[in-house]
This record gives structure tokens, sequence and C-alpha cells, in this order.
């Protein structure tokens, strides 16, 4: 499912239009995005939680040329699905 089909299961659901929900969607991904950088995490319970994680630095290879080259440390967003999720996805 990608986005727009996203805001038209969504506007039939709820009867809301897609333009307001497309502005909700966006919003909640602003939300999360800005959270997520400040370092702290989003939990809907029973859904999920994202937060970030760390990676430090390490020596990687440029596949091209063979050259050893140095990743630097980075943050990377992680997502733990939450109980009814898994339950729900596991009896599909």
């Amino acid at each position: 499912m990608n986005k727009t089909e996203l805001i038209n299961s969504l506007s039939e659901e709820t009867n809301f239009s897609k333009k307001d929900i497309a502005k909700v969607l966006a919003s909640f991904t602003r939300i999360v995005e800005r959270t997520l950088r400040k370092g702290g995490k989003v939990s809907l319970t029973g859904f999920g939680t994202y937060w970030l994680s760390k990676r430090p630095a390490r020596a990687g290879i440029n596949p091209a040329t063979k050259q050893k080259i140095h990743l630097p440390a980075i943050n990377v967003p992680r997502f733990k699905p939450g109980k009814h999720l898994k339950e729900v996805v596991r009896s599909a």
C-alpha cells in the first residue's frame, strides 16, 4: 500500500475528505521526524514504537575501487511492532 492508497482507505473508513486525511498524515510524519531528530521516541500502544539507534563509525570498502574507506557514525531510525500488530499479522 502506498501513500495514495492509504489516504483513500482512511478517507473511506472515516468519511473525512482525502485532503484532510493527507494533512493529518503529513503532520504525523513531521511530528515523528521531529521527535526522532531530537532523540525521542514515538510509541503507539498496540501498533509499535519508533526510535533512533546509533550506528558506530566503521571501516568499509568501496566496491568499485576496492579501496578501504571510513564510514562515519550515523543515526538509524528503528521500529518495533507492538503486541496487537504482531498478533494480527501472525493470524493472517
